[in-house]
């Protein structure tokens, strides 16, 4: 099991979409994300869901792993989840995922966690 978290400040994705706009947004969302994110609060949790979930995979945002190759989703009750491109799921062995979303004051914060074939965690000893 692999555990990734991200913290962010929602004044500082605040300023970036007030600075850029919708095209702030297209950077690291899609469009369906995008309908998904009605309030800076939520923009912040998406982002750094993305950033924990690429922490994860020990990649961070990059080459190995865009902010594409992940997709934010919600539940009918509003639950957040996370799909992965199939690209990333071959490629880390990916079997699950969970994701918690939480917002405070002027922090967002996300953790997840990637159940992985080959799980380097399970290494105890040398």
């Amino acid at each position: 099991m692999q555990v990734g978290v991200d913290l962010v400040k929602i004044s500082r994705v605040k300023k970036f979409v007030e600075k850029f706009g919708d095209r702030a947004l297209e950077k690291f969302l899609s469009s369906d994300e995008i309908g998904l994110a009605n309030n800076f609060s939520t923009i912040a949790g998406f982002w750094a869901t993305k950033e924990a979930v690429s922490k994860a995979l020990g990649t961070g945002i990059g080459k190995k792993c865009s902010f594409f190759d992940i997709k934010i989703k919600k539940e009918e009750g509003g639950k957040p989840y996370f799909l992965l491109s199939k690209r990333l799921v071959d490629e880390f062995g990916i079997k699950g995922t969970s994701l918690s979303i939480s917002h405070d004051g002027e922090y967002a914060v996300a953790v997840c966690t990637l159940d992985m074939a080959t799980d380097k965690s399970l290494e105890l000893s040398f």
